[in-house]
Protein backbone atom coordinates (compact mmCIF):
# COMPACT_ATOMS: atom_id res chain seq x y z
CA UNK A 1 0.00 0.00 0.00
CA UNK A 2 2.78 2.39 0.97
CA UNK A 3 4.52 1.73 -2.35
CA UNK A 4 1.56 3.22 -4.26
CA UNK A 5 2.09 6.60 -2.57
CA UNK A 6 4.06 9.07 -4.71
CA UNK A 7 7.62 9.98 -3.75
CA UNK A 8 6.83 13.60 -2.72
CA UNK A 9 4.02 12.37 -0.46
CA UNK A 10 6.27 9.73 1.08
CA UNK A 11 8.91 12.36 1.83
CA UNK A 12 6.32 14.66 3.42
CA UNK A 13 5.06 11.79 5.57
CA UNK A 14 8.64 11.06 6.61
CA UNK A 15 9.22 14.72 7.54
CA UNK A 16 6.03 14.96 9.61
CA UNK A 17 6.51 11.64 11.39
CA UNK A 18 10.14 12.51 12.16
CA UNK A 19 9.07 15.86 13.62
CA UNK A 20 6.34 14.23 15.74
CA UNK A 21 8.69 11.49 16.92
CA UNK A 22 11.34 14.00 17.99
CA UNK A 23 8.81 16.18 19.82
CA UNK A 24 7.43 13.14 21.66
CA UNK A 25 10.93 12.22 22.84
CA UNK A 26 11.44 15.76 24.17
CA UNK A 27 7.94 16.17 25.65
CA UNK A 28 8.01 13.00 27.71
CA UNK A 29 11.69 13.21 28.62
CA UNK A 30 12.53 9.88 27.00
CA UNK A 31 16.10 8.70 26.59
CA UNK A 32 17.40 10.15 23.28
CA UNK A 33 20.15 7.53 22.97
CA UNK A 34 17.96 5.15 20.93
CA UNK A 35 17.18 7.92 18.45
CA UNK A 36 20.82 8.98 18.14
CA UNK A 37 22.27 5.45 18.09
CA UNK A 38 19.79 3.58 15.90
CA UNK A 39 17.63 6.08 14.00
CA UNK A 40 20.08 8.87 13.14
CA UNK A 41 22.46 6.42 11.33
CA UNK A 42 19.70 5.72 8.77
CA UNK A 43 19.66 9.42 7.88
CA UNK A 44 23.46 9.53 7.84
CA UNK A 45 23.58 6.58 5.44
CA UNK A 46 21.02 8.27 3.21
CA UNK A 47 22.99 11.54 3.04
CA UNK A 48 26.30 9.71 2.55
CA UNK A 49 24.75 7.72 -0.31
CA UNK A 50 23.75 10.91 -2.10
CA UNK A 51 27.13 12.52 -1.42
CA UNK A 52 28.79 9.37 -2.72
CA UNK A 53 27.47 10.00 -6.22
CA UNK A 54 27.70 13.82 -6.19
CA UNK A 55 31.24 14.11 -7.62
CA UNK A 56 30.90 11.42 -10.34
CA UNK A 57 27.52 12.83 -11.34
CA UNK A 58 28.80 16.43 -11.59
CA UNK A 59 31.89 15.39 -13.51
CA UNK A 60 30.12 13.08 -15.96
CA UNK A 61 27.20 15.47 -16.45
CA UNK A 62 29.41 18.48 -17.17
CA UNK A 63 31.68 16.57 -19.54
CA UNK A 64 28.66 15.31 -21.48
CA UNK A 65 26.86 18.64 -21.23
CA UNK A 66 29.76 20.71 -22.55
CA UNK A 67 30.67 18.23 -25.29
CA UNK A 68 27.02 17.97 -26.41
CA UNK A 69 26.85 21.73 -26.95
CA UNK A 70 28.68 21.09 -30.20
CA UNK A 71 30.86 24.19 -30.43
CA UNK A 72 32.66 26.76 -28.31
CA UNK A 73 30.35 29.59 -29.33
CA UNK A 74 27.30 27.79 -27.93
CA UNK A 75 29.19 27.05 -24.72
CA UNK A 76 30.07 30.73 -24.39
CA UNK A 77 26.49 31.79 -25.02
CA UNK A 78 24.87 29.37 -22.59
CA UNK A 79 27.62 29.80 -20.01
CA UNK A 80 27.30 33.59 -20.19
CA UNK A 81 23.52 33.45 -19.73
CA UNK A 82 23.84 31.06 -16.81
CA UNK A 83 26.50 32.96 -14.90
CA UNK A 84 24.77 36.31 -15.50
CA UNK A 85 21.45 34.93 -14.21
CA UNK A 86 23.11 33.44 -11.13
CA UNK A 87 24.94 36.70 -10.39
CA UNK A 88 21.85 38.89 -10.75
CA UNK A 89 19.61 36.65 -8.64
CA UNK A 90 22.28 36.47 -5.93
CA UNK A 91 22.59 40.27 -5.72
CA UNK A 92 18.80 40.65 -5.63
CA UNK A 93 18.52 38.06 -2.84
CA UNK A 94 21.15 39.88 -0.75
CA UNK A 95 19.41 43.20 -1.31
CA UNK A 96 16.06 41.76 -0.21
CA UNK A 97 17.66 40.44 2.97
CA UNK A 98 19.31 43.77 3.78
CA UNK A 99 16.08 45.69 3.17
CA UNK A 100 14.05 43.48 5.52
CA UNK A 101 16.59 43.34 8.35
CA UNK A 102 17.11 47.12 8.29
CA UNK A 103 13.39 47.82 8.33
CA UNK A 104 12.43 45.35 11.07
CA UNK A 105 15.69 45.49 13.11
CA UNK A 106 15.30 42.14 14.92
CA UNK A 107 18.68 42.32 16.71
CA UNK A 108 17.57 45.16 18.94
CA UNK A 109 14.92 42.97 20.61
CA UNK A 110 17.27 40.15 21.63
CA UNK A 111 17.64 39.98 25.45
CA UNK A 112 21.15 40.46 26.80
CA UNK A 113 20.88 37.26 28.84
CA UNK A 114 20.17 35.28 25.70
CA UNK A 115 23.24 36.73 23.99
CA UNK A 116 25.47 35.83 26.94
CA UNK A 117 24.11 32.29 27.19
CA UNK A 118 24.53 31.64 23.49
CA UNK A 119 28.06 33.01 23.40
CA UNK A 120 28.96 30.74 26.31
CA UNK A 121 27.13 27.68 25.00
CA UNK A 122 28.70 27.72 21.54
CA UNK A 123 32.12 29.05 22.43
CA UNK A 124 33.96 25.96 21.14
CA UNK A 125 31.96 25.84 17.91
CA UNK A 126 32.56 29.50 17.25
CA UNK A 127 36.28 29.07 17.79
CA UNK A 128 36.45 26.28 15.22
CA UNK A 129 34.44 28.18 12.61
CA UNK A 130 36.37 31.39 13.30
CA UNK A 131 39.74 29.70 12.81
CA UNK A 132 38.60 28.23 9.50
CA UNK A 133 37.25 31.59 8.38
CA UNK A 134 40.46 33.36 9.46
CA UNK A 135 42.51 31.14 7.16
CA UNK A 136 40.28 32.10 4.22
CA UNK A 137 40.22 35.78 5.22
CA UNK A 138 44.03 36.05 5.21
CA UNK A 139 44.27 34.92 1.61
CA UNK A 140 44.97 37.31 -1.27
CA UNK A 141 42.25 38.81 -3.50
CA UNK A 142 42.94 36.33 -6.33
CA UNK A 143 42.91 33.27 -4.06
CA UNK A 144 39.37 32.22 -5.14
CA UNK A 145 40.63 31.98 -8.72
CA UNK A 146 43.68 30.02 -7.60
CA UNK A 147 41.46 27.65 -5.62
CA UNK A 148 39.44 26.87 -8.74
CA UNK A 149 42.42 25.11 -10.35
CA UNK A 150 43.17 21.75 -8.68
CA UNK A 151 46.77 20.69 -8.22
CA UNK A 152 45.53 17.11 -7.94
CA UNK A 153 42.17 16.27 -9.51
CA UNK A 154 42.00 12.92 -7.69
CA UNK A 155 42.36 14.70 -4.35
CA UNK A 156 39.75 17.28 -5.35
CA UNK A 157 37.34 14.54 -6.41
CA UNK A 158 37.71 12.93 -2.99
CA UNK A 159 36.36 16.04 -1.25
CA UNK A 160 32.82 17.32 -1.85
CA UNK A 161 34.00 20.67 -0.52
CA UNK A 162 36.25 20.99 -3.60
CA UNK A 163 33.38 20.71 -6.05
CA UNK A 164 34.36 23.95 -7.80
CA UNK A 165 37.69 22.36 -8.78
CA UNK A 166 35.85 19.32 -10.16
CA UNK A 167 33.55 21.65 -12.14
CA UNK A 168 36.56 23.53 -13.54
CA UNK A 169 38.32 20.32 -14.62
CA UNK A 170 35.13 18.86 -16.15
CA UNK A 171 34.51 22.03 -18.20
CA UNK A 172 38.13 21.95 -19.46
CA UNK A 173 37.71 18.29 -20.44
CA UNK A 174 34.44 19.07 -22.22
CA UNK A 175 36.05 21.98 -24.13
CA UNK A 176 38.95 19.74 -25.14
CA UNK A 177 36.48 17.17 -26.49
CA UNK A 178 35.01 19.86 -28.73
CA UNK A 179 38.40 20.52 -30.30
CA UNK A 180 39.65 17.01 -31.06
CA UNK A 181 38.49 14.85 -34.00
CA UNK A 182 34.90 13.68 -33.49
CA UNK A 183 35.71 10.00 -34.04
CA UNK A 184 38.21 10.11 -31.18
CA UNK A 185 35.90 12.09 -28.91
CA UNK A 186 32.97 9.77 -29.57
CA UNK A 187 34.37 6.79 -27.67
CA UNK A 188 35.22 9.01 -24.69
CA UNK A 189 31.80 10.65 -24.55
CA UNK A 190 30.05 7.30 -25.04
CA UNK A 191 31.72 5.99 -21.89
CA UNK A 192 30.67 8.99 -19.81
CA UNK A 193 27.18 8.94 -21.31
CA UNK A 194 26.79 5.34 -20.13
CA UNK A 195 28.47 6.20 -16.83
CA UNK A 196 25.97 9.01 -16.30
CA UNK A 197 23.06 6.62 -16.91
CA UNK A 198 24.52 4.23 -14.35
CA UNK A 199 24.71 7.03 -11.77
CA UNK A 200 21.09 7.99 -12.45
CA UNK A 201 20.05 4.36 -11.91
CA UNK A 202 21.92 4.39 -8.60
CA UNK A 203 19.95 7.50 -7.67
CA UNK A 204 16.74 5.53 -8.16
CA UNK A 205 18.03 2.86 -5.77
CA UNK A 206 18.96 5.47 -3.16
CA UNK A 207 15.56 7.15 -3.43
CA UNK A 208 13.92 3.94 -2.27
CA UNK A 209 15.08 4.79 1.26
CA UNK A 210 14.40 8.53 0.96
CA UNK A 211 11.27 8.59 3.19
CA UNK A 212 13.06 6.63 5.91
CA UNK A 213 16.19 8.76 5.63
CA UNK A 214 14.16 11.96 5.89
CA UNK A 215 12.32 10.60 8.96
CA UNK A 216 15.64 9.78 10.63
CA UNK A 217 17.16 13.16 9.80
CA UNK A 218 14.22 15.14 11.16
CA UNK A 219 13.80 13.06 14.32
CA UNK A 220 17.49 13.23 15.23
CA UNK A 221 17.64 16.97 14.45
CA UNK A 222 14.82 17.76 16.91
CA UNK A 223 16.37 15.59 19.61
CA UNK A 224 19.83 17.13 19.14
CA UNK A 225 18.54 20.70 19.30
CA UNK A 226 16.93 19.98 22.65
CA UNK A 227 19.99 18.04 23.77
CA UNK A 228 22.24 21.09 23.54
CA UNK A 229 20.27 22.82 26.29
CA UNK A 230 17.06 21.01 27.30
CA UNK A 231 15.83 23.74 29.65
CA UNK A 232 15.97 26.55 27.13
CA UNK A 233 15.58 24.96 23.70
CA UNK A 234 12.04 26.24 23.17
CA UNK A 235 12.75 29.63 24.75
CA UNK A 236 15.80 30.04 22.56
CA UNK A 237 13.80 29.42 19.40
CA UNK A 238 11.20 31.97 20.48
CA UNK A 239 13.89 34.53 21.36
CA UNK A 240 15.25 34.25 17.82
CA UNK A 241 11.85 33.85 16.17
CA UNK A 242 11.83 37.35 14.73
CA UNK A 243 15.23 36.88 13.12
CA UNK A 244 14.24 33.46 11.77
CA UNK A 245 10.95 34.74 10.36
CA UNK A 246 12.75 37.57 8.57
CA UNK A 247 15.12 35.08 6.93
CA UNK A 248 12.25 32.80 5.95
CA UNK A 249 10.16 35.77 4.80
CA UNK A 250 13.02 36.98 2.61
CA UNK A 251 13.42 33.52 1.12
CA UNK A 252 9.70 33.38 0.34
CA UNK A 253 9.92 36.79 -1.35
CA UNK A 254 12.79 35.59 -3.53
CA UNK A 255 10.87 32.48 -4.59
CA UNK A 256 7.45 34.12 -4.98
CA UNK A 257 8.82 37.32 -6.49
CA UNK A 258 12.12 36.91 -8.31
CA UNK A 259 11.77 33.30 -9.42
CA UNK A 260 8.16 33.61 -10.51
CA UNK A 261 8.98 36.76 -12.52
CA UNK A 262 11.83 34.91 -14.26
CA UNK A 263 9.56 31.98 -15.10
CA UNK A 264 6.80 34.22 -16.46
CA UNK A 265 9.24 36.43 -18.37
CA UNK A 266 11.34 33.76 -20.08
CA UNK A 267 9.13 30.66 -20.28
CA UNK A 268 5.58 29.62 -21.11
CA UNK A 269 5.62 27.00 -18.38
CA UNK A 270 2.80 27.41 -15.81
CA UNK A 271 4.31 28.34 -12.44
CA UNK A 272 2.17 25.76 -10.64
CA UNK A 273 3.43 22.99 -12.92
CA UNK A 274 7.03 24.05 -12.39
CA UNK A 275 6.84 23.85 -8.62
CA UNK A 276 4.92 20.59 -8.79
CA UNK A 277 7.65 19.12 -10.98
CA UNK A 278 10.57 20.03 -8.72
CA UNK A 279 8.76 19.38 -5.43
CA UNK A 280 10.68 16.13 -4.72
CA UNK A 281 14.00 17.99 -5.08
CA UNK A 282 12.78 20.82 -2.83
CA UNK A 283 11.64 18.39 -0.14
CA UNK A 284 14.87 16.42 -0.34
CA UNK A 285 16.90 19.63 -0.14
CA UNK A 286 14.90 20.63 2.93
CA UNK A 287 15.75 17.39 4.72
CA UNK A 288 19.42 17.13 3.68
CA UNK A 289 20.42 20.84 3.63
CA UNK A 290 22.73 20.01 0.75
CA UNK A 291 22.52 21.29 -2.83
CA UNK A 292 25.14 18.77 -3.91
CA UNK A 293 23.35 15.81 -2.35
CA UNK A 294 20.07 16.86 -3.99
CA UNK A 295 21.60 17.51 -7.43
CA UNK A 296 20.82 14.05 -8.88
CA UNK A 297 17.14 14.42 -8.02
CA UNK A 298 17.02 18.02 -9.31
CA UNK A 299 18.46 16.91 -12.64
CA UNK A 300 16.02 14.04 -13.00
CA UNK A 301 13.00 16.22 -12.17
CA UNK A 302 13.99 19.02 -14.53
CA UNK A 303 14.67 16.61 -17.38
CA UNK A 304 11.88 14.06 -16.90
CA UNK A 305 9.10 16.25 -15.53
CA UNK A 306 9.68 19.60 -17.27
CA UNK A 307 11.38 18.39 -20.43
CA UNK A 308 14.61 20.40 -20.34
CA UNK A 309 17.18 18.91 -22.70
CA UNK A 310 19.99 16.95 -21.10
CA UNK A 311 22.68 19.11 -22.70
CA UNK A 312 21.29 22.19 -20.92
CA UNK A 313 20.51 20.59 -17.54
CA UNK A 314 23.80 18.71 -17.34
CA UNK A 315 25.68 22.00 -17.68
CA UNK A 316 23.52 24.55 -15.86
CA UNK A 317 22.48 22.52 -12.80
CA UNK A 318 25.90 21.18 -11.68
CA UNK A 319 27.31 24.68 -12.13
CA UNK A 320 24.43 26.13 -10.12
CA UNK A 321 24.88 23.64 -7.28
CA UNK A 322 28.42 24.98 -6.96
CA UNK A 323 28.17 28.74 -7.50
CA UNK A 324 24.49 29.70 -7.08
CA UNK A 325 23.57 30.17 -3.41
CA UNK A 326 20.75 32.73 -3.39
CA UNK A 327 19.23 31.47 -0.17
CA UNK A 328 22.60 31.31 1.58
CA UNK A 329 23.49 34.83 0.42
CA UNK A 330 20.23 36.28 1.74
CA UNK A 331 20.76 34.50 5.05
CA UNK A 332 24.30 35.88 5.36
CA UNK A 333 23.07 39.43 4.78
CA UNK A 334 20.29 39.16 7.37
CA UNK A 335 22.49 37.36 9.89
CA UNK A 336 25.37 39.85 9.58
CA UNK A 337 23.15 42.88 10.22
CA UNK A 338 21.21 41.05 12.95
CA UNK A 339 24.43 40.24 14.82
CA UNK A 340 25.63 43.82 14.46
CA UNK A 341 22.33 45.11 15.84
CA UNK A 342 22.41 42.63 18.72
CA UNK A 343 25.91 43.79 19.64
CA UNK A 344 24.86 47.46 19.47
CA UNK A 345 26.80 48.28 16.28
CA UNK A 346 25.40 50.55 13.56
CA UNK A 347 26.53 49.63 10.06
CA UNK A 348 27.25 52.37 7.55
CA UNK A 349 26.09 52.31 3.93
CA UNK A 350 29.61 51.37 2.77
CA UNK A 351 29.67 48.46 5.23
CA UNK A 352 26.34 47.20 3.92
CA UNK A 353 27.59 47.48 0.34
CA UNK A 354 30.58 45.45 1.49
CA UNK A 355 28.11 42.80 2.65
CA UNK A 356 26.66 42.65 -0.88
CA UNK A 357 30.09 42.18 -2.45
CA UNK A 358 31.47 39.78 0.16
CA UNK A 359 28.33 37.65 0.37
CA UNK A 360 28.22 37.36 -3.43
CA UNK A 361 31.85 36.19 -3.59
CA UNK A 362 31.32 33.93 -0.58
CA UNK A 363 28.33 32.30 -2.30
CA UNK A 364 30.50 31.44 -5.31
CA UNK A 365 33.11 29.79 -3.12
CA UNK A 366 30.69 28.16 -0.69
CA UNK A 367 30.43 24.37 -0.81
CA UNK A 368 26.93 22.99 -1.34
CA UNK A 369 27.03 21.01 1.90
CA UNK A 370 25.40 21.55 5.32
CA UNK A 371 27.09 24.19 7.50
CA UNK A 372 29.29 25.77 4.82
CA UNK A 373 27.31 29.01 4.98
CA UNK A 374 28.25 29.46 8.64
CA UNK A 375 31.96 29.67 7.85
CA UNK A 376 31.28 32.09 5.01
CA UNK A 377 29.17 34.20 7.37
CA UNK A 378 32.18 34.75 9.63
CA UNK A 379 34.15 36.01 6.63
CA UNK A 380 31.33 38.46 5.88
CA UNK A 381 31.29 39.61 9.51
CA UNK A 382 35.04 40.18 9.59
CA UNK A 383 34.82 42.14 6.33
CA UNK A 384 32.49 44.70 7.94
CA UNK A 385 34.29 44.88 11.28
CA UNK A 386 31.81 42.82 13.32
CA UNK A 387 33.38 40.25 15.70
CA UNK A 388 33.22 36.78 14.18
CA UNK A 389 32.35 35.35 17.59
CA UNK A 390 28.94 37.01 17.20
CA UNK A 391 27.95 34.13 14.96
CA UNK A 392 27.14 32.25 18.17
CA UNK A 393 24.02 34.39 18.43
CA UNK A 394 22.43 32.66 15.44
CA UNK A 395 23.82 29.12 15.69
CA UNK A 396 20.75 27.77 17.49
CA UNK A 397 18.27 28.16 14.59
CA UNK A 398 20.94 27.89 11.90
CA UNK A 399 20.40 24.20 11.14
CA UNK A 400 16.67 24.76 10.62
CA UNK A 401 17.22 27.89 8.51
CA UNK A 402 19.82 25.98 6.52
CA UNK A 403 17.05 23.63 5.44
CA UNK A 404 14.92 26.53 4.15
CA UNK A 405 17.73 28.34 2.34
CA UNK A 406 18.83 25.10 0.66
CA UNK A 407 15.34 24.82 -0.84
CA UNK A 408 15.76 28.33 -2.30
CA UNK A 409 19.24 27.47 -3.63
CA UNK A 410 17.89 24.39 -5.39
CA UNK A 411 14.81 26.19 -6.72
CA UNK A 412 17.00 28.98 -8.08
CA UNK A 413 19.16 26.45 -9.92
CA UNK A 414 16.08 24.90 -11.51
CA UNK A 415 14.54 28.28 -12.44
CA UNK A 416 17.70 29.44 -14.21
CA UNK A 417 18.04 26.08 -15.95
CA UNK A 418 14.47 26.26 -17.27
CA UNK A 419 14.89 29.91 -18.32
CA UNK A 420 18.15 29.22 -20.17
CA UNK A 421 16.61 26.19 -21.89
CA UNK A 422 13.65 28.32 -22.99
CA UNK A 423 15.88 31.04 -24.46
CA UNK A 424 17.75 28.33 -26.36
CA UNK A 425 14.52 26.87 -27.72
CA UNK A 426 15.03 23.60 -25.87
CA UNK A 427 11.98 23.65 -23.60
CA UNK A 428 8.49 22.35 -24.52
CA UNK A 429 5.95 25.18 -24.77
CA UNK A 430 3.98 24.85 -21.56
CA UNK A 431 4.25 21.06 -21.59
CA UNK A 432 5.13 19.00 -18.56
CA UNK A 433 5.37 15.29 -17.95
CA UNK A 434 3.36 14.17 -14.96
CA UNK A 435 5.05 10.81 -14.30
CA UNK A 436 7.51 10.67 -11.44
CA UNK A 437 10.84 9.13 -12.55
CA UNK A 438 11.19 7.23 -9.29
CA UNK A 439 7.70 5.77 -8.88
CA UNK A 440 7.08 3.68 -12.04
CA UNK A 441 9.47 0.94 -10.95
CA UNK A 442 7.74 0.75 -7.61
CA UNK A 443 4.28 0.54 -9.15
CA UNK A 444 5.34 -2.12 -11.64
CA UNK A 445 6.16 -4.41 -8.76
CA UNK A 446 2.49 -4.65 -7.79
Amino acid sequence: MFKKISLPTQIIIGLVLGLVFGLVIIKFGLDPSFTLDFIKPVGTIFINSLKMIAVPLVFASLVIGVSNLGDISKLSRIGGKTLFAYLVTTIIAISVGLLLVNLLRPGESLPQSTRDNLLSLYDDTVGTKASQAAQVNQQGPLQPIIDMVPENIVKAAADNGSMLQVVFFAIIVGIALLQIPKEKARSFTSFFDAFNDVIIKIVEYIMLIAPYGVFALMASLIVEIAGENPDSAVELLFALAKYSLIVIGGLVLVVAGVYVVILKSFTKLPVKDFFKAIRPAMLLGFSTSSSNATLPVTMRQVENEIGVSEEISSFVLPLGATVNMNGTSLYQAVAAVFIAQALGMDLTLSQQLTIVLTATLAAIGSAGVPGAGLIMLIIVLEAIGVPGAGVALIIAPDRILDMFRTVVNITGDAVVCVAVASTEGELPDGLIRQSNPFTPNLENKE
